[in-house]
């Protein structure tokens, strides 16, 4: 929780005191990054354009990040090394099932809530046996980093 606390203000201040433009403030938190990052969601998603969310879990509440509809973008190895990919696929549907409450229809949910299994093809295409490993290369990945910066 403390790093949340401390992204969240480093946030703060660089949109207080810098020229930022804050329709284009992303957060990338990839691993123990990534349970920073669901806590951050949890407390201030408006701070925040969309979320992309790699080899992790989710340890945040969701009910503000439903309410503010932040796009999040989820991936993950279907046999991640360390957190598997069960947790991101239950945060996904627990996420969607909120979102479904709120009215949402699927053709809506689809546009700012995606969840992204990679096989170990994926991976050994880009030199990697191991899948959590090879989450970093999930920052570099044109149709991930599409989506993110292109479409929000």
């Amino acid at each position: 929780e403390t790093s949340a606390n401390q992204a969240i203000a480093l946030t703060e201040y660089f949109l207080a005191h810098y020229n930022i433009d804050s329709s284009k403030v992303y957060l990338h938190g990839y691993s123990g990054g990534g349970e920073t990052g669901s806590l951050v969601m949890e407390k201030r998603p408006d701070l925040f354009t969309a979320f992309l969310c790699c080899a992790t879990q989710w340890d945040g509440e969701m009910n503000n990040l439903v309410r503010v509809k932040t796009p999040v973008y989820m991936v993950v190895g279907e046999s991640d090394s360390y957190y598997g990919s069960k947790p991101l696929k239950d945060a996904y549907a627990k996420l969607y099932d909120l979102y479904k409450v709120e009215g949402y229809s699927e053709k809506e949910i689809e546009k700012f809530l995606v969840l992204d299994i990679k096989t170990q093809k994926y991976f050994t295409d880009r030199g990697f046996t191991d899948q959590h490993a090879g989450g970093q290369t999930f920052a570099k990945d044109k149709d991930i980093m599409g989506w993110l910066f292109g479409e929000h």
